[in-house]
């Protein structure tokens, strides 16, 4: 794909791929088995005035409250047939792609408290603590810290020793996972990686990712054939792209092709149910067979749009149920804010990946 592209355009002109046939069925949903929900958020971005450090800017405040309340009143309530009909379910949590905040890649200390302190306010972690009334999982992007030294990665990683339901934490406290029903989620940070060769800088710091991932794979799920969900920030296509990558090139790039390679490789023989991130503020859904291309077959893949940022009024998040026999996802839209909010007339449904017991 061209270098030229810009994140949001990249996800634009991806997204054209999906309507194809045999990427993901967009149709009615399944309906046997119990089913696992789940909210997706992303890039919530919230934001300290700049003049004020100690006060929330008055439209991050706004935008970030009013996707609360939506998240915490669309349970038991009914989705129109357009968007495959049935009823919101109790959801297990919410999983959180990323960007929590907004200025974790800035040098201002003091906007980044207030930030977080916003953040945890409005989410907190259990499902009582906070303003959300049901428990969530946060990965880190690169507005939270680049580089992952930064407040939120250490307030990620505080918070993972008392996480609702953690089975598995990495040895520096950031990576983790869990099971929900008889899924296995892992969350893994900014990016995968880092591959041991090449040993060059990488952009963003992913602190072992691929190491947990590997190490939590083969301990947490092995040969078991329990069905995986993971996430992480920063988006794959733009750097799937085919090795060697020369190191001056690969090293501006937010996710190095090498470490993206060994991703992939790092999940043959698992039934990997679905991949999940945010970061483009553009929603994408396509199959990834390790390519920089959306596939016809390969590892369900969900991109969610920015859900609560100060900037602009178009905001999303998905809607997920995970079932033995696979999973249906929907889209909830706003054109205000979250003043209103609306079902996207579409699901995007794929069957449960072929077992490798």
């Amino acid at each position: 794909m061209s270098g030229n592209l810009t994140r949001r355009q990249f996800a634009a002109s991806a997204a054209a791929a999906v309507s194809l046939p045999g990427v993901l069925r967009a149709d009615a949903p399944m309906a046997s088995g119990d089913a696992v929900a789940f909210f997706l958020v992303g890039d919530t971005h919230f934001l300290a005035n700049k003049e004020d450090a100690a006060k929330l800017d008055e439209r991050s405040a706004a935008v970030t409250s009013r996707l609360i309340d939506v998240l915490n009143k669309l349970p038991g309530t009914p989705i129109p047939k357009t968007a495959g009909g049935g009823i919101v379910l109790a959801p297990r949590g919410v999983i959180h792609a990323g960007d929590c905040i907004d200025t974790g890649d800035k040098a201002n200390l003091k906007m980044q408290e207030t930030e977080w302190a916003a953040f945890a306010d409005a989410y907190g972690l259990n499902g009582r603590d906070g303003k959300l009334k049901m428990p969530v999982c946060e990965v880190h992007g690169n507005h939270d810290s680049p580089r992952g030294d930064g407040l939120a990665v250490k307030k990620i990683g505080e918070r993972n020793k008392s996480r609702p339901g953690v089975e598995n934490v990495s040895k520096n406290g950031v990576h983790y996972s869990w099971d929900w029903g008889g899924f296995h989620f892992v969350n893994l940070g900014i990016v995968v990686g880092q591959a041991a060769d090449p040993a060059r800088k990488r952009r963003y710091a992913p602190l072992g990712s691929l190491e947990f991932l590997v190490s939590d794979l083969k301990e947490k799920v092995g040969t078991s054939g329990k069905s995986v969900v993971i996430t992480h920030h920063v988006d794959m296509l733009r750097y799937a792209q085919p090795l060697p990558v020369e190191d001056k090139k690969a090293e501006t790039m937010e996710w190095d092709p090498a470490d993206v390679r060994c991703f992939h490789d790092a999940l043959k023989g698992y039934n990997v149910a679905a991949i999940l991130y945010g970061h483009t503020h553009a929603r994408n859904v396509f199959r990834w067979d390790g390519s920089n291309k959306a596939a016809k077959d390969g590892i369900p893949t969900f991109n969610v749009d920015n859900s609560s940022h100060f900037s602009g009024k178009q905001q999303a998040f998905f809607y997920f149920e995970l079932r033995t026999d696979g999973l249906v996802a929907r889209e909830y839209r706003t054109d205000d804010a979250w003043e209103t909010g609306e079902w996207t007339p579409q699901t995007w449904t794929a069957p449960a990946p072929a077992s490798k017991k």
